[in-house]
């Protein structure tokens, strides 16, 4: 799953448990039965759950590319510089 996958599938998880939240509560105000809210409720989270853990292929529409091994070796990593630490004060107490 890519990045926007990832945004999309999130964005999805929360839509579908707020209409399964909304849709659980007017089945359970309108036939009176809070048993029944809990099992429509239920059912929007193993749907919410189908529909978003799995990585399906529409979440893989952006694919990161990759540096190959050799590709990566040509540009090495960036270095810490000891300037940018000796730089910060020290927080302490003074004696």
């Amino acid at each position: 799953m890519d990045w926007q996958g990832q945004k999309c599938a999130e964005m999805l998880m929360q839509l579908l448990l707020v209409v399964s939240a909304v849709a659980a509560f007017l089945v359970g105000y309108a036939m009176a039965d809070f048993q029944l809210m809990l099992l429509v409720y239920a059912g929007g989270v193993v749907l919410t759950a189908l529909v978003t853990i799995p990585n399906w292929p529409f979440f893989n529409r952006h694919p990161l590319k990759w540096l190959d091994a050799a590709e990566a070796d040509r540009h090495p990593r960036p270095q810490v510089c000891a300037a940018t630490t000796a730089g910060k004060k020290k927080i302490g107490k003074n004696k």
